[in-house]
């Protein structure tokens, strides 16, 4: 009736993650996607995508533009992304066109993949972070709050895995997480890397925000953790660090040690997470690295 075929390993993931209100879901797709054509006057032009936690619709609009239909499974950490949206309004990231946030449901605007990262990818990046540094709307999650959890958590977390990393590594992430609790009231994507930047004629925009009013200076370890090949590729991995800090810190207009500080906190709690989630031990080395580099 849709035209809309649910990806199986999407559904696998999905079933196996959630369990029965995740098919229950899952079954349900086909006819949410076609209420929401019906209801935004779209049809389908492609094939359905996927991420982790939602499928996205290529459409053509009733007046013929192009767009996209993101309908995601109910999750509370992922309501903060259409009020983020709707504050941009397509200055830094994609627009938002239609949203029923009952429903998890959105239509978006639909931009080009990028063909390559920009030549100075941290300036291009760090540019893009200070463009979306608006004031923060009410409805996104703090920032602050999350660090003072990770404050908590992270020892916790630790010890519960046998202490993978040095106490002093800990140490200095907690005193991160605690010292950089300011709220600086500004909107924060909270997930900016290439994955998660596309483009259209007037030049990157984001996709896919966790939305967090906090600090810009927070946003780098992702965009480290794709970039690890060719700061490993580098003569001196620490110098190869740090100046990627400062292109960041400079394009995004932010204390350049508040960066250097947020990305160590950052890489510890990913670093322990990393060995909870079971992922490659080449990503855990990656954030292991950073948090002990970092200190």
């Amino acid at each position: 009736m849709s035209g809309v075929t649910v990806p199986a390993a999407f559904a696998e993931a999905t079933i196996s993650r959630e369990g029965a209100a995740g098919r229950e879901w899952v079954e349900s797709l086909p006819a949410s996607a076609a209420e929401f054509l019906d209801r935004w006057s779209c049809t389908v032009s492609g094939p359905t995508m996927h991420g982790f936690v939602g499928v996205v619709i290529p459409v053509v609009r009733a007046d013929g533009s192009e767009a996209v239909l993101k309908l995601g499974f109910p999750l509370s950490r992922n309501a903060a992304e259409p009020v983020a949206l709707a504050a941009w309004n397509g200055n830094g990231a994609v627009r938002l066109l239609e949203r029923d946030d009952s429903r998890s449901a959105m239509l978006l605007e639909r931009l080009r993949p990028l063909a390559e990262p920009p030549s100075a990818p941290f300036t291009a990046v760090g540019r893009l972070a200070r463009r979306l540094a608006i004031a923060a709307p009410p409805g996104v999650f703090s920032l602050a709050d999350k660090a003072l959890e990770w404050a908590v958590d992270v020892p916790a977390h630790a010890a519960r895995l046998g202490s993978p990393l040095p106490a002093r590594v800990v140490d200095a992430a907690v005193a991160n997480a605690r010292d950089l609790t300011v709220d600086q009231g500004v909107l924060v994507h909270g997930d900016l890397h290439f994955g998660n930047i596309m483009c259209d004629d007037d030049g990157l925009r984001a996709v896919d925000p966790t939305g967090l009013v906090g600090d810009p200076a927070f946003e780098l370890l992702p965009l480290l953790r794709g970039d690890w090949f060719a700061v490993m590729g580098e003569a001196d991995l620490s110098t190869a660090v740090e100046r990627r800090i400062a292109e960041f810190a400079e394009a995004a207009e932010v204390d350049r040690e508040r960066v250097r500080r947020w990305t160590q906190a950052r890489a510890a709690e990913s670093a322990l997470w990393s060995r909870t989630l079971r992922e490659p031990a080449v990503i855990t080395e990656v954030v292991d690295t950073l948090a002990t580099l970092l200190m």
